[in-house]
């Protein structure tokens, strides 16, 4: 033991010891114990009366690892209800097609994963067979969050119940002829099966997390009770290196998400080798996992290893078991009983001792085959304990072998992810260990064939009757008829035609009090779904706190410190407002489980997520991708956005490219609205669109991205006229011309049309007035609300002339007849507009924030990117002198004159 003078001093140093006699008897005790029996019985005590204490709620540290075992002894599992005999066979069946049609696949090099099923088929098949409710039990059955590389086994299952054909499994992974299946978990590619995408590994479980936190917030507020709703997350333990994986532990351990249970398989390998070679990566994820807060269960070793454990009687097996790196025992794996019993017996007297009584065929049957992972009745009783378990998340580490099933020239092997097919031979040995009635003959010409039992067998039969007990097929995605909601009051939108007369109002403002006004409408305000990253104060939405509430499992415990003031902090279990804080990730994880209720739950939800703009695609744009894929519906806003608005932040807060990256998503309709009612027609369209009557052929699943800014300017009333909304939509219309626009230019004189969005539109609208009156130039001005949409359009217009028919992109109709050239400015770098430059027919150039962003003032960040009003001024004269309609020497002279 150590010398007790050399113990550190610790925080029990700071607490006073009301009985120093009874304290050195406890220490003196263990210290005989340590003396008389050994360090390590020691540390047994020691760990089972933290153990004991921790049970008895004894406010102590918890006890964050656990030895090398089992959490659920041989002795307590529960006896495996229902035929693990048909189940198995089932299994095998499974097992086969999976391995089958990834190598059929590989003769037309498309690919596939077979190791990844084959070491978690156990994992899923006692799920589906027991646990995973479908769409039909009560709520809205529970939400299954597939391991991507996994899919070919989930597609096996559809195939053996007769969800999936023959003609599917040989298009795994060709979807262009239309009867394909898409390589991983995709709802947009296979909408009828798959809920969510999840092979962009570390999304998986972060998106969990805030769908089982989402559930209950549906069942909190009163829209759907769906607390009978399980959310199960099956993922990998190499996955769990990415830290979106982990970002959220504590989120689900504070507000007790015990609808919640990560299944993470360890099978210790990740794509090119062990996850942790010289570490245990079960000991690393059980520290993780308890020091959140959550229930973990361990599930390693098989019933094989009984007998070797009832011989441990000196803790030295154990002792061995935690010590090994997890490349040692992938390394046992592959090698045979002479090896394993010096390497692993051969190091402790008391293990070699122990080996002498085991057969070469009993160490060979734990070491290569039995693993708690691979083994029904072991995954029964973690998946048993995790539902009943209360209070608390439950993560089940389950061990299994990479390529379990698949020969030796699969499992464990380092190159097995990237190993694509069989050979004829080893599925005969496959065959034969699995038991399946398959014959030499059913080869032909060295196809492997697929194998089914018949659809009225027994197997079959079992399986369907298991699923309609648990309430239907599963994985499924349903898609509702729901009936569209109404619109909001006209009132609301309205409001914002007149304009602010001489009232400065930011575009962010202006959003924020539509929204004010839409979650009071009686029919659709509450499906509203507000969501803000810890700046609601920014956006100047801490109005809504006291009446709308922020979202709280807890409610609100304590009296806020600004209780006496009319905008106070609230919180409420059934709070409206989702207030995320410092997490953008989270917050677009929240806005993935809101915008895809419709499908998931029945319900559907309007989510708004409000975002510095700079923080939001630039840094989450693959969940943005996810949200895309998952068919979500909603508006993502970017606030306080462009490259120059934002005074004295710099760099890092400089959005000038958040519409080139959303402008690369299918799904996203980006918008960079000017005015107030530019706003109010785009959200209207949106709710329309995404959740009112759909127009023949349109797709309801996309979802709008708006850019806001917070530069107070005047807000001018909108345009009289038809088809202004319709054009704001399209994404360009004719703001004034230098006519209507009351500037004085000479007759007859050049004219120029600029282009501008967001921001800009004012700069636009300052150059307008001194190209008028200093340079004699009559320019138009043009709100170019969104870039990408008149992009999509043309796009389409292309592809319709390809198949032979006759389509004028709008950006062409719209600009058809405008006198002059155009110039096109926003506060983004040039890319943004130059996305339409090809389809427009006159001469084009444009202004942008190129480059990065700097602290400065306004005025001077748009000088020192060159898109202020004189910079206009200038490049609008430099493009007029280019086609001689004004003199080379006015551009030189604009320079001079404005300081450039």
């Amino acid at each position: 033991m150590t010398d007790p003078k050399a113990i550190q001093p610790s925080a029990l140093d700071q607490l006073p010891d009301r009985d120093p006699e009874e304290t050195a008897e406890w220490q003196a005790s263990l210290d005989a114990v340590a003396r008389e029996a050994g360090p390590h019985r020691a540390a047994y005590l020691m760990r089972r009366t933290l153990e004991r204490a921790e049970a008895g709620g004894v406010a102590l540290p918890k006890l964050l690892e656990t030895d090398y075992v089992n959490t659920i002894p041989t002795s307590a599992e529960p006896g495996l209800p229902g035929d693990p005999e048909m189940e198995a066979r089932i299994t095998a069946w499974n097992r086969w097609n999976a391995a089958a049609m990834v190598t059929r696949g590989a003769k037309h090099g498309v690919g596939g994963h077979i190791a990844t099923f084959a070491s978690a088929a156990w994992l899923y098949e006692t799920g589906f067979n027991h646990f995973f409710k479908g769409k039909e039990a009560d709520g809205s059955g529970d939400q299954l969050y597939i391991q991507g590389h996994a899919s070919p086994g989930i597609y096996a299952r559809a195939f053996l119940d007769g969800r999936l054909d023959e003609a599917h499994l040989d298009n795994f992974r060709q979807e262009a002829g239309g009867n394909g299946l898409p390589s991983y978990p995709h709802p947009r590619r296979l909408p009828w099966l798959w809920e969510f995408p999840t092979v962009s590994m570390g999304l998986g479980p972060l998106s969990a997390i805030y769908q089982a936190r989402f559930n209950r917030y549906l069942t909190n507020r009163s829209i759907k009770d769906v607390s009978a709703s399980h959310v199960w997350a099956f993922l990998g333990d190499g996955e769990m290196d990415e830290p979106e994986s982990t970002a959220a532990l504590a989120l689900a351990a504070r507000e007790e998400l015990d609808n919640l249970t990560f299944v993470i398989n360890c099978n210790l390998q990740r794509l090119d080798g062990p996850v942790r070679a010289n570490f245990k990566i079960v000991q690393e994820l059980e520290a993780q996992f308890r020091g959140a807060g959550w229930n973990v269960i361990k599930t390693l070793w098989g019933t094989a290893w009984d007998e070797l454990f009832q011989l441990d009687t000196t803790g030295a097996l154990v002792r061995r078991l935690r010590e090994v790196p997890d490349a040692q025992i992938q390394t046992y794996q592959t090698r045979g009983a002479a090896y394993i019993r010096e390497d692993f017996f051969g190091k402790d007297p008391a293990l070699a001792e122990m080996a002498k009584l085991l057969s070469d065929d009993k160490i060979l049957e734990c070491f290569h085959l039995s693993r708690g992972g691979h083994e029904a009745r072991k995954v029964y009783a973690a998946y048993r304990a995790a539902v009943e378990h209360k209070g608390a998340p439950t993560v089940i580490l389950a061990q299994t072998v990479k390529g379990h099933t698949l020969g030796e020239g699969f499992a464990s092997k380092n190159a097995n992810h990237q190993m694509k097919k069989l050979s004829v031979d080893e599925f005969k040995t496959m065959r034969d260990l699995l038991e399946l009635p398959i014959k030499d003959s059913d080869f032909a010409d060295g196809v492997v064939p697929y194998g089914h039992p018949g659809a009225d067998s027994p197997e079959v039969r079992y399986l369907q009757e298991r699923r309609a007990a648990l309430g239907g097929p599963a994985p499924a995605r349903r898609t509702h008829a729901l009936a569209p909601l109404p619109a909001p009051a006209e009132k609301a939108f309205a409001s914002f035609d007149k304009g602010s007369g001489s009232q400065n109002v930011a575009t962010t403002m202006a959003f924020v009090r539509l929204v004010k006004d839409l979650v009071r409408d009686k029919e659709t305000g509450r499906r509203w779904v507000p969501i803000v990253p810890d700046e609601a104060r920014t956006f100047g939405m801490e109005s809504l706190f006291p009446s709308l509430g922020i979202y709280s499992p807890k409610g609100q415990t304590y009296e806020p410190v600004d209780r006496d003031q009319l905008m106070y902090y609230k919180e409420a279990e059934n709070g409206q407002i989702l207030n995320e804080g410092i997490t953008e990730a989270g917050s677009m994880a929240d806005f993935i489980a809101a915008s895809t209720a419709y499908a998931t739950h029945g319900e559907a939800m309007i989510p708004f997520y409000i975002f510095y703009s700079m923080f939001g695609w630039q840094r989450t744009a693959d969940q943005m991708w996810q949200l895309g894929d998952q068919l979500g519906r909603g508006f993502l806003v970017g606030a306080t956005a462009g490259r120059t608005t934002l005074t004295g932040e710099g760099l890092q807060h400089a959005d000038g490219h958040s519409p080139v990256i959303a402008a690369t998503n299918p799904a996203a309709l980006t918008y960079d609205p000017a005015f107030a009612y530019e706003i109010a027609v785009i959200v209207r369209e949106g709710l329309r669109r995404m959740y009112g009557e759909a127009k023949p052929g349109e797709d309801q699943n996309v979802f709008y991205y708006l850019t806001v800014y917070n530069e107070p300017m005047p807000q001018p009333a909108k345009p009289a006229g038809l088809g202004v909304d319709e054009a704001i939509v399209k994404g360009l219309y004719r703001f004034n011309t230098a006519e209507s626009a009351g500037v004085t230019a000479p007759a007859n004189a050049p004219r120029i049309q600029l282009l501008g969005s967001g921001t800009a539109i004012h700069w636009a609208l300052q150059a307008q007035r001194l190209l008028a009156e200093e340079w004699g130039v009559a320019a138009d001005v043009w709100s170019a609300t969104s870039w990408s949409e008149l992009r999509r359009d043309a796009l389409e217009a292309d592809a319709a002339l390809l198949r032979g028919e006759e389509r004028v992109p709008y950006v062409r109709q719209a600009l058809h007849g405008a006198e002059g050239p155009v110039l096109a400015v926003s506060d983004y770098m040039r890319q943004v507009p130059d996305q339409i430059a090809q389809w427009v027919e006159q001469d084009w150039s444009s202004l942008g924030a190129d480059g990065f962003g700097l602290s400065d003032t306004r005025e001077a960040a748009r000088r020192h990117f060159g898109v202020d009003a004189q910079s206009i001024v200038v490049a609008a004269l430099a493009q007029l002198a280019a086609r001689g309609e004004v003199k080379a020497a006015s551009v030189k002279e604009a320079r001079e004159k404005y300081g450039l």
